[in-house]
């Protein structure tokens, strides 16, 4: 009898945020680490690819190093789910203590600026939680885009969780997402995009760890054709139930250049910065997917992929 896989996300993904967050939080986070601990025992496909890309941020590590670090990382993937199917019914003071970012200042002043701002992040930590964080912390609404999941049920699902934390989220494919932030970024308002991970065909090519790999142009091309401010942000778990972060100065847009030229050398800058936080906190950073251009295959079929939602 052939299983639809399709039918057991939708199912396990909806038994997560039916169940987890009825457990008391060291319930929750004892299991998360259970679940992480006999995942990274089975060494699964994407056990070796966490550390093969980790290899590459930590290039001097010894397998033993690694090892430690792959599971470390399985813990930290594994916390942000427990999180993450918690927080519809954290409390808004859990959620106002929950994480405590540094240089936030970038960020309410590129708000008061009128300019528009967008905050580009890569996989780390848990980027739902310090979304929820702005819209009630600080109080201020964001729009995002969402990767179309299959089956669409499961899309829906990770739709309606984001929009009841607050967030406006825009399909990444079938629709004109472009279009709808630019026009909230010159409304001077703000954009939320995960992006160390090209989904389309039209990535920038960038150096990351010294390695070639493609990152999605649309933070760059948006600050370029907008006049937004672009910040990065990098997050982190230091061991205590609060999340950190950092918001990085603004990539500022440069003088010259074609838009695409101008868009290259910012998206080059962003990476710059993901791998700065990355490096510092290699096992906070969730790829356990393919990244760099040396591994990928041929064009991958985007409807294939198993990108963290």
């Amino acid at each position: 009898m052939k299983i639809d896989t399709d039918k057991l996300s939708d199912g396990a993904y909806a038994l997560g945020w039916s169940t987890v967050k009825k457990l008391p939080e060291p319930v929750a986070v004892r299991l998360g680490r259970t679940i992480a601990d006999a995942a990274w025992k089975r060494r699964g496909k994407g056990i070796r690819r966490l550390e093969s890309n980790l290899a590459r941020v930590v290039p001097d590590a010894s397998p033993q190093r690694l090892a430690q670090l792959s599971r470390a990382g399985m813990r930290s993937y594994l916390r942000y789910w427990m999180e993450s199917f918690r927080l519809p019914a954290w409390s808004k003071e859990r959620i106002k203590t929950g994480f405590t970012p540094q240089d936030v200042h970038y960020l309410e002043e590129g708000l008061k600026s009128g300019r528009g701002v967008i905050l580009a992040l890569p996989h780390m930590g848990n980027y739902d939680l310090a979304g929820v964080w702005v819209t009630t912390k600080l109080g201020v609404p964001f729009t995002t885009v969402a990767e179309r999941l299959k089956p669409e049920s499961l899309y829906d699902r990770f739709v309606a969780y984001r929009k009841g934390l607050g967030m406006e989220v825009l399909p990444h494919t079938g629709g004109s997402a472009f279009g709808t932030l630019a026009r909230r970024l010159r409304a001077g308002g703000l954009v939320c995009l995960v992006a160390d991970r090209d989904l389309s065909s039209s990535g920038i090519e960038v150096k990351f760890f010294g390695e070639a790999a493609k990152m999605p142009a649309g933070p760059a091309m948006l600050a370029v054709r907008t006049g937004a401010l672009l910040l990065p942000v990098t997050l982190w778990y230091d061991g205590t139930p609060v999340m950190r972060g950092r918001v990085h100065p603004e990539i500022e847009v440069p003088q010259t250049g074609t838009p695409a030229e101008k868009a290259a050398v910012m998206t080059q800058e962003m990476a710059d910065a993901f791998a700065s936080g990355i490096a510092e906190h290699p096992q906070d950073w969730h790829m356990l997917q393919r990244l760099w251009l040396a591994d990928l295959e041929p064009r991958e079929d985007a409807a294939s992929r198993t990108e963290k939602p």
